[in-house]
């Protein structure tokens, strides 16, 4: 079975306006389908971690709801809705995008991430929003592409 990839950036939001959400969803939905990447959490610690707590969503109920209904990202998103008694604190969406834009990988990462790349680390991508591209396409360009 194939290893997926998830190619959707954690600077992507859906019409809800949580930031990587869509990713989370994808991630999670790969993973309760034995899709996902060995090298990928379905459920981590860090923007997955940061966006269920921003919404007040129990990471437990939010695996079960993926592994059991296999929603798509819109019932993901009524889903969370309902979870937030139908509809969702503007502020505290806005803090949570804040700090998921803000997030920067330490030195060793980002180092590391763009020397796999073959870019120079001359201080220009700090933060880890578009390391973590750089590291999803770098991934799938040898998986997929070089083979």
């Amino acid at each position: 079975m194939s290893q997926i990839i998830p190619l959707i950036s954690s600077g992507t939001a859906g019409p809800l306006g949580v930031l990587h959400l869509p990713r989370l969803w994808l991630k999670a939905s790969l993973g309760a389908a034995g899709k996902l990447h060995s090298d990928y959490p379905s459920c981590g610690n860090g923007y997955d971690q940061m966006v269920l707590d921003g919404l007040g969503i129990d990471k437990a109920a939010f695996e079960a709801f993926i592994a059991d209904k296999k929603p798509t990202y819109p019932q993901l998103e009524a889903w969370i809705l309902e979870q937030s008694g139908g509809s969702l604190d503007k502020d505290a969406v806005t803090k949570l995008n804040a700090a998921i834009i803000g997030y920067h990988h330490g030195e060793e990462i980002r180092k590391e991430i763009l020397g796999a790349a073959g870019i120079a680390d001359d201080g220009s991508i700090p933060d880890a929003i578009n390391l973590n591209n750089i590291d999803d396409w770098t991934a799938f360009h040898q998986q997929v592409i070089a083979g």
